[in-house]
């Protein structure tokens, strides 16, 4: 069975080149992956961002993806609204649900997290960092 990893990443700001620094680590990231044999769904890439639904394609595209993947990968961005989105996404999938599958923190180093309750600390929860 080929790995297959949904990677949750900022698109707002990434796609119209506001960020290039941030745009070079993701696709780095992403291309490490792939050079290990994973087959990556990374939104910013592979859904098509136009959609005249308002996002409903997108959401359903993106969700489809991340039900199909074995791994979800998230570069964690406190900012990115359609990330938190889909990590939501993730979570009903997961523990409502009952999907199970591997949840990665892909820029863990990077973030500072005081706060007593946020998403990154229900992903490292999920992601078997606590």
């Amino acid at each position: 069975m080929t790995k297959s990893v949904f990677f949750i990443s900022p698109v707002k700001g990434v796609m119209d080149g506001q960020n290039p620094e941030l745009e070079t680590k993701l696709r780095t990231y992403v291309t490490g992956l792939e050079s290990h044999g994973y087959k990556v769904h990374w939104p910013l890439r592979d859904t098509k961002q136009i959609d005249p639904t308002g996002g409903m394609v997108i959401c359903r595209t993106n969700f489809q993806a991340i039900i199909d993947a074995t791994e979800i990968h998230i570069w964690y961005d406190e900012a990115s609204a359609g990330s938190k989105f889909d990590m939501g996404g993730v979570f009903m999938l997961c523990e409502m649900l009952g999907r199970r599958k591997k949840i990665v923190i892909a820029n863990e180093s990077e973030i500072v997290d005081t706060a007593p309750k946020s998403f990154h600390q229900v992903f490292k929860y999920l992601s078997g960092v606590y």
